[in-house]
C-alpha cells in the first residue's frame, strides 16, 4: 500500500470513532447513544487501526509489520463487533451490567479521557436504527471491509 492509503485508512477510523462520540454526546432520533463495554473495545479497535497505519506510513522498513498489526486489531474488531451483534439478537443473555464495564471503567485512560473511553451503556440495548442497521451492526460491516481491505494488500508489492 502507498502513504497515502494507510492514511486514509487512519482518516477512516478516526471518523468512524468521532462518529461514535458525536452519537454519545448529541444522539440521534433524541436518543443519546451511551456507549457499552463492547463499544468501547470497538473503539480502541479503530484507534489499534489508525495507530498501526500511522506507523506504516512513517516507517518505510517496518511496513508490514505494522500492516499485519492492523490486520490483528482490524481482526479483534470483527470478534467484538460480531459477539455484539450476536448479543443484540439475543437480547435475554445479558444480565444488566456487565462485569465488563467494571474493569475497563478502572483503567487511567478512562479517568483521562471519559468521554472517549468510559462505559455507561448496557450491551443488549435497542438504540434506533441509523440507515436500518444498528450501531454494532455498522461496526462489524467497518471492522470486516477494514480486514478485508488490508489482507488483500498485504501480500501486494509495494512500488
Amino acid at each position: 500500500m502507498k502513504r497515502s492509503q494507510y492514511l486514509f485508512l487512519s482518516l477512516i477510523c478516526l471518523g468512524l470513532v468521532a462518529f461514535a462520540v458525536i452519537l454519545q454526546r448529541v444522539g440521534y432520533q433524541g436518543v443519546s447513544f451511551l456507549p457499552c463495554p463492547l463499544c468501547i473495545l470497538q473503539r480502541v479497535g479503530y484507534m489499534g487501526i489508525a495507530v498501526a497505519c500511522v506507523m506504516a506510513a512513517s516507517f518505510r522498513p517496518l511496513r508490514k509489520l505494522f500492516h499485519a498489526l492492523a490486520i490483528l486489531v482490524a481482526g479483534y474488531g470483527v470478534a467484538i463487533a460480531g459477539h455484539h451483534v450476536w448479543l443484540l439478537s439475543h437480547p435475554g443473555t445479558s444480565c444488566g451490567i456487565d462485569p465488563l464495564e467494571l474493569w475497563i471503567n478502572q483503567f487511567q485512560v478512562v479517568h483521562g479521557l471519559p468521554s472517549l473511553f468510559k462505559a455507561d451503556g448496557l450491551c443488549s440495548a435497542q438504540l434506533p436504527a441509523i440507515l436500518g442497521l444498528q450501531v454494532p451492526e455498522w461496526s462489524l460491516v467497518w471492522f470486516s471491509t477494514l480486514l478485508i481491505v488490508l489482507l488483500a494488500t498485504f501480500f501486494k508489492k509495494s512500488r
